[in-house]
């Protein structure tokens, strides 16, 4: 990871920049194979996603090398940065917090190397419920599965999914219409550069949202930008619901990108650019990459379900955004990103089963309501 230096703070000061990191491991036998995860958050934006198998190890074990894994890539971003860990462990908080007594030698080591690797006087921690930390756990349980060499049981899990009678959270993600960008293809990310619709975007909104109203949504979130704060109107003026405004669905910061052509990209930035289409772990200059924008939807669609378990909810947001969210819900690589596309008002719709996280694509890219 590279290093980050410090930023300016109101007065002109260098401030240390702040970290959210959830973390948490599992033992499938406690003791037996082990893995951890450990995501860690800077604003809305997932910068890093931890994982790794264990062997044979302890739940407690996992749990705390999730920690650590997590304080030493915040250590290597900036040291002297603040950190906020949150994890569904309590023995881990309370013991890192210093209110419980540590007893087991391999728990006074783990937490000694959890005090080394970032300073102590920088971190504080908290418990969180165990549903609030799923993008961690499904890491861990990635590591297991993956790394551990066992084998996912997706495919199982979904048929017997569909026979059972647990209802699924059924989201509704709606691209927003055309702006003046669209036509030509022209970056459009989450800055400055906020472009509103056009005429035919507007209409095609209105299309849109006669669709949506058909499906009953029970929920109404958005990405609070210009061109998915219109589509979203239109749809709430038809549902009759109060509009959500999350920055988890912010459209992928294409940094100085931004608002320019492909063209213009390749004549400016030939090397830069040929970086870009050839790995989804490149941002492009001051901007997020493909790889980052998967791991901020990936959290922003646990923390969907966890809120809203069971309900239809209709999300409009960006081409980037929801072509991740079809990405995770196939189990597709990061790199399959670059094989899928959605259209302006378009709809793709995805089912999750609250109780495990399970992700069904039931589809993508409808676009009848619009012929």
């Amino acid at each position: 990871m590279r290093r980050v230096p410090l930023h300016l703070g109101a007065r002109g000061a260098l401030v240390a920049r702040h970290f959210l990191l959830t973390a948490d491991g599992g033992s499938r036998g406690n003791p037996g194979p082990a893995g951890y995860g450990a995501v860690v958050h800077e604003g809305h934006v997932v910068v890093a996603e931890l994982y790794d198998f264990l062997g044979i190890a302890t739940n407690n074990v996992a749990e705390y090398s999730g920690l650590v894994a997590g304080l030493v890539a915040i250590n290597a971003l900036d040291p002297l940065a603040e950190v906020d860990v949150r994890m569904d462990s309590k023995l881990v908080v309370e013991q890192m917090s210093g209110r419980w007594q540590i007893k087991h030698a391999g728990m006074k080591e783990l937490a000694q190397k959890a005090r080394e690797a970032h300073s102590p006087a920088l971190v504080t921690y908290s418990w969180i419920p165990r549903e609030e930390n799923a993008h961690a756990d499904r890491l861990a349980n990635k590591a297991m599965d993956e790394l551990g060499g066992f084998v996912p049981r997706q495919l199982n899990l979904l048929t017997e999914r569909l026979r059972m009678d647990e209802v699924p959270t059924t989201i509704y993600f709606i691209r927003h219409g055309e702006t003046i960008l669209t036509a030509d293809r022209k970056f459009s990310g989450s800055r400055a550069n906020d472009p509103a619709l056009i005429a035919a975007g507007l209409a095609n909104a209105k299309l849109v949202a006669q669709e949506i109203a058909t499906l009953k949504p029970e929920i109404l979130l958005a990405s609070p930008l210009q061109r998915t704060t219109q589509t979203a109107k239109e749809i709430a003026t038809l549902t009759d619901l109060p509009i959500v405004f999350d920055e988890s669905w912010l459209e992928c910061d294409f940094g100085i990108w931004d608002g320019m052509s492909i063209d213009e990209v390749k004549e400016k930035y030939p090397k830069e650019y040929q970086a870009w289409v050839s790995s989804s772990a490149y941002a492009p200059p001051g901007g997020e990459s493909y790889d980052a924008l998967g791991w901020r939807v990936d959290e922003a669609i646990d923390k969907l379900v966890a809120t809203y378990p069971g309900k239809r909810v209709a999300v409009v947001a960006h081409n980037g955004v929801i072509k991740q969210a079809i990405r995770l819900a196939t189990g597709g690589s990061p790199s399959s990103i670059f094989h899928i596309d959605v259209s302006p008002c378009s709809i793709s719709t995805i089912t999750i089963w609250p109780s495990d996280g399970l992700r069904a694509l039931r589809s993508a890219n409808e676009m009848g309501h619009l012929r």
